[in-house]
C-alpha cells in the first residue's frame, strides 16, 4: 500500500519528467527556418501559430487588457504572453521548462517588452490569494499530471469576478479521427501526460468557476507539419471537403475546447 511519501516521490518524478520533456521539445520547432533563439526564430513561431490558430485573436482580445494583471500558466517561449504584454497588460509568465523561461526571457527583450517571466509549477503556484484579473492557460491542463490541483491554483490566485482563459484538446475531435483511422500525426503524443477531454469532462473540471462559456475551435487549416502523400490528401483533399460540410454538422468537433469563465465574487 502506497503511503504518502510514496505518492510525493511518485508526483515529483513525474513532474521532473514533464520538465525534462519540454526541455528537450519546444513547441512547433520544426516550423522555425531561423536559428533557434534569434530574432527571426520567435517571428517564425508567431506566425505558425497564428496561421494555425487563426481563431484566437477572435476570441482572445489580447489588447483588451491594458493595466490588468495577467497570469500565463505555461508560457512557452512567449508568443501569447508578449501579445498581451503589447496591448498593455502587466504581464507574469512561469513555466517548467528552463528553455523555454530562457528564451520567452529573449523574446521580451527583442521586443522591448516588460513583464515577470520565471520557472514555476501550475499546480502549486508561488502568487498570494487574489492578486490578477486573469490566468490564461492555452494547451496546457492536457499535459498536466493533476488539472484538478492546476485549476484550484488558478482560482486561488485570480481576483473575485477574475477571468480564466483556458484550452484543452477535444476528445471527439476531426484531429482524433484522422490519428485513428490514417495515422496523422499528432504532436506531443510521447508526452509523460496528454489528456483529452470531452465538452462535459471539461465543463466539470471547471465546476467551481462561475459563468461558463465553451467554444469549440480549430478546425482543418492547411498544415505544413504533414510531409509527402499524407500532406497532399490532407491539404487538397480532406481540409477542402471538411469545410464545405454545414458548421451545423462539425461545429463540435474542433479539435480545441476553448472555455472562458469567472471567477465568484465570494470566492
Amino acid at each position: 500500500m502506497k503511503t504518502k511519501e510514496d505518492n510525493r516521490e511518485s508526483n515529483q518524478a513525474l513532474l521532473q519528467k514533464i520538465e525534462q520533456y519540454w526541455n528537450d521539445h519546444i513547441h512547433d520547432l520544426e516550423i522555425a527556418r531561423n536559428p533557434v533563439g534569434s530574432r527571426g526564430f520567435f517571428q517564425d513561431l508567431e506566425n505558425y501559430r497564428f496561421e494555425k490558430l487563426h481563431y484566437l485573436p477572435r476570441l482572445v482580445d489580447f489588447q483588451a487588457w491594458n493595466g490588468k494583471k495577467i497570469l500565463e500558466v505555461g508560457c512557452g517561449v512567449g508568443i501569447d504572453l508578449a501579445r498581451f504584454a503589447r496591448g498593455g497588460a502587466r504581464v507574469t509568465g512561469i513555466d517548467l521548462a528552463d528553455k523555454s523561461i530562457e528564451l520567452a526571457k529573449k523574446n521580451f527583450s527583442y521586443q522591448s517588452l516588460s513583464g515577470e517571466i520565471k520557472k514555476g509549477n501550475g499546480e502549486k503556484l508561488d502568487f498570494p490569494e487574489n492578486i490578477f484579473d486573469c490566468v490564461y492557460a492555452h494547451g496546457v491542463i492536457q499535459y498536466t499530471a493533476n488539472d484538478q490541483a492546476l485549476i484550484k491554483e488558478m482560482i486561488r490566485v485570480l481576483k473575485p469576478g477574475g477571468t480564466a482563459i483556458l484550452m484543452v484538446y477535444n476528445r471527439h475531435s476531426w484531429l482524433n479521427f484522422l490519428s485513428r483511422t490514417l495515422n496523422v500525426k499528432m504532436e506531443h503524443t510521447d508526452a509523460p501526460i496528454l489528456k483529452k477531454y470531452t465538452r462535459k469532462e471539461f465543463s466539470d473540471l471547471l465546476t467551481n468557476f462561475t459563468d461558463v462559456r465553451i467554444v469549440t475551435e480549430r478546425f482543418p487549416v492547411r498544415s505544413r507539419l504533414q510531409k509527402g502523400m499524407k500532406a497532399i490528401f490532407f491539404n487538397h483533399a480532406f481540409v477542402p471537403i471538411f469545410n464545405l460540410v454545414p458548421k451545423f454538422i462539425t461545429h463540435r468537433s474542433g479539435w480545441h475546447l476553448m472555455a472562458f469563465a469567472r471567477k465568484q465574487d465570494n470566492q
